[in-house]
């Protein structure tokens, strides 16, 4: 019944439907609803009788309305006829289905999501508490005299759960009336699970044992009477928890099933033990953390939080959703406006050039016409001059007299010779082009244009082309492609410094850190002052008059720091090439000053570079060629200048010597493996991941790498003792040096780059810890 009432439910007024009315769309509406829609759509400007139209609540069609209006409708005559049976059907149980949902109070969203949690868990306990026998309205004898009826409402009041003593719903029918319809009930006994009127109470319960006992309460629902019952023993009803199995259980299942060998308790006590942690969502929490937890209280606590969580999710989303349908309606409202308005001016415009080629068409008649008449008038002057030329002449060839004509004929015969001789005279000049069959209406082309008319997009996303794109240590210039390139009116991009951060949206919404370059008209576009050695997160926005579409996140890096050899740092052993690119070590003393930057110390034949770095990524190369005894690495400004590079806390080396491969640092120092012809060393300082990382550049392998905390700028330092060494600096990080320091960077906790062993041939060094 409950199925069938929902068919027969108006979506508007959520009662049955009252005078349906059949809507073309197949849906039907009450009439009076259907009035209500239409009075919601007046104005005090707009009278009802001019709305023409509305939308079905169903399915969002729209209903047109004739110069009847609603009257104009159809009523759906068999609707109304099943509905008269199925109320007649409802009046003749004890329960209404009907009067049950009419009468139900309507609740709030979430309290009724709390009032079902509620009436859960308290119906397992309050509804079974009361005694397991049945007692049938048919068989029972019971009277109660009124005089108890408050005090068996007392007792039940302060022994069972709200969800039984509550008074659910005021007009509940009396169940032991044989009058149709039953009277209104006004208690209801959870000993015999039977609502009773006033008549019939007094009837049944009369103030004698044993029925003084029975507990009367207020009239609820039959289901709210009846308690649950055993889903293994047929007609038990449940009054235990079991605490193994966490399940409902009956008194059988206790004595002779498959729970008596497990602990047990009373559903009251298990029933408060949980209401303890049926809290308001904004305490659960608090009351979680102050009560003994249970696993079945756990259940609860999680089930409850994610429920309000949920709930708040889904209001969150439902409001968001529901701003943007009336947002679809207003810039559909505003579009269709829109439209009209530009269709109205394309009319007009059409109007107007009609109007305008209309007229020319009309003064070039005239004209034509014009010309016209004055040729036909000379071609009829020249007609008549030559009909009476004509008549004179067969005049003079008819005359028999002699002597006139010899005196007509020389006069007449000179005129036709001269006539005939001279075309023009007896023929006008007429224009044979004048017939304006030259003239023709093309609009073609004008008519693909209107046929191809259709609202304008948002253009696709643009996309950045990695394989064109290009970098210097300070630029970087950015090439991308766009499927609708014609639709574009211009590019705008933005880029900032990439942080590590794998959520580009919330990147992208901190606008504060993004550069914005606006209006570029071409595919392409050079930034310039760029961080050296550095990772940028570039976006493409193509924008028109609909609205702008971002591309995809691109990463692009630029080139390292260039550097030099400074010459003021050169020991006055070493000799600098021109371009000072290359070091050789010179035996010969060279004339230098002496410069507080200078490696001056005996054996310490070094140079830096000439930049300090304090930020980015960066890679160069040296050129190893012969030399077999150098160090390779970095120092802050304050390094002694006076001893070997690594022996001090300001300085990390890659270091040969003849035969043997190690690392340096604060005087420790550690073997490590290397090719003995490996002659390009490459260097990575990652200044902003704190390493240091050195590379077999030939061989694509890995060497060693530092963790360093930097705390000052740091420069590029080299030292040789034998041979030269080249410095390549300024270049891109290879591929394979790229993987080795994200794998690098991802390690977490791990150890100095240092570890436990001697130098076999340099003393005084002690091992890292």
């Amino acid at each position: 019944m409950e199925t069938l009432e929902s068919e027969l439910t108006c979506p508007i007024c959520l009662e049955l439907f009252e005078d349906p009315l059949l809507l073309p769309c197949a849906h039907s509406l009450c009439f009076n609803c259907a009035h209500r829609i239409l009075v919601s759509h007046c104005s005090t400007s707009k009278p009802l009788e001019s709305i023409s139209a509305f939308q079905c609540p169903t399915c969002r069609y729209v209903i047109t309305l004739n110069h009847r209006g609603l009257e104009g409708l159809k009523r759906n005559v068999t609707l109304q006829n099943i509905i008269d049976r199925f109320q007649k059907a409802s009046l003749s149980g004890p329960n209404s289905p009907t009067e049950s949902r009419r009468l139900q109070p309507q609740r709030p969203y979430t309290a009724t999501i709390s009032g079902t949690i509620a009436g859960t868990i308290g119906g397992g306990g309050g509804g079974t508490s009361g005694s397991s026998a049945r007692s049938s309205p048919a068989t029972s004898s019971h009277s109660h005299s009124h005089a108890n009826h408050t005090n068996h409402i007392n007792h039940t009041n302060a022994n069972h759960s709200p969800a039984v003593v509550a008074k659910m719903d005021p007009r509940i029918s009396c169940q032991f009336c044989e009058q149709d319809p039953p009277r209104e009930a006004v208690k209801t006994c959870v000993t015999c699970e039977v609502s009773y009127c006033d008549r019939c109470l007094r009837a049944t319960h009369p103030n004698k044992k044993p029925f003084t006992s029975h507990r009367l309460v207020e009239p609820v629902p039959d289901t709210h009477i009846r308690g649950l019952t055993c889903l293994e023993h047929e007609n038990e009803k449940v009054n235990m928890y079991c605490l193994v199995d966490d399940q409902l259980i009956c008194a059988l299942c206790k004595l002779v099933g498959r729970h008596r060998e497990h602990q047990v308790s009373s559903l009251t006590e298990r029933f408060d033990k949980l209401k303890a942690y049926q809290v308001s969502p904004g305490r659960v929490s608090d009351a979680v953390m102050e009560a003994s937890k249970t696993s079945a209280a756990q259940t609860l606590e999680n089930n409850l939080t994610n429920l309000v969580k949920r709930n708040s999710e889904l209001e969150n989303q439902m409001a968001k959703l529901i701003q943007i349908c009336q947002q679809v309606e207003v810039n559909t409202a505003m579009h269709e406006a829109k439209l009209v308005e530009e269709c109205d001016e394309l009319v007009e415009i059409i109007r107007q050039r009609k109007q305008v080629i209309a007229v020319k068409i009309k003064e070039s008649k005239v004209m034509k016409l014009r010309k016209l008449a004055q040729q036909i008038a000379n071609c009829r002057q020249c007609l008549e001059r030559s009909s009476a030329l004509i008549t004179q002449a067969e005049q003079s060839l008819k005359e028999n007299d002699h002597a006139r004509f010899l005196q007509t004929a020389r006069n007449v015969a000179e005129r036709v010779a001269m006539a005939t001789a001279s075309s023009q005279v007896l023929i006008p000049d007429v224009n044979l082009n004048e017939a304006f069959d030259n003239f023709a209406l093309d609009f073609s082309r004008e008519k693909k244009i209107l046929e191809g008319l259709d609202y304008l997009t948002a253009p696709n996303p643009p996309s950045i082309r990695d394989e064109l794109c290009t970098a210097s240590h300070d630029t970087i210039t950015v090439h991308w492609t766009s499927e609708d390139e014609f639709s574009v009116t211009s590019y705008e991009l933005q880029y900032t410094i990439y942080t590590g951060q794998t959520n580009f949206i919330s990147l992208y919404n901190s606008a504060d850190s993004w550069m914005i370059v606006p209006n570029i008209k071409q595919n392409h576009y050079t930034v310039h002052g760029l961080q050296s050695g550095t990772r940028y997160i570039f976006f493409v926005k193509a924008i028109n008059q609909a609205g702008s579409r971002n591309s995809e996140p691109a990463r692009l890096k630029t080139n390292s720091q260039p550097f030099k050899l400074d010459p003021k740092t050169a020991h006055k052993k070493l000799r600098l090439s021109n371009d000072c690119l290359t070091m050789e070590k010179d035996e010969s003393s060279l004339k230098k000053s002496h410069t507080p930057e200078r490696f001056s110390g005996t054996g310490s034949y070094g140079a830096a570079g000439n930049v300090f770095i304090d930020s980015g990524c960066h890679y160069w190369e040296v050129l190893l060629g012969a030399s077999t005894w150098y160090a390779i690495g970095v120092a802050y400004k304050s390094a002694p200048k006076n001893e070997w590079s690594g022996k001090n806390s300001s300085s990390w080396v890659f270091s040969r010597c003849n035969n043997h491969f190690m690392v340096r640092h604060d005087g420790k120092e550690m073997l490590v493996e290397a090719s003995l012809q490996l002659r390009r060393l490459g260097v990575l300082l990652d200044y902003d991941n704190n390493s240091l990382s050195f590379y077999d550049a030939m061989n694509s392998q890995h060497i060693h790498t530092f963790e360093i905390s930097f705390l000052l700028p740091v420069v590029p330092t080299f030292m040789i003792w034998n041979k030269s060494v080249m410095i390549l600096s300024g270049l891109p990080v290879p591929d394979f040096v790229d993987g080795v320091a994200s794998d690098f960077q991802e390690q977490q906790h791990q150890q100095m780059g240092l570890c436990r062993q001697e130098s076999p041939y340099l003393t005084g060094m002690k091992t890292c810890h």
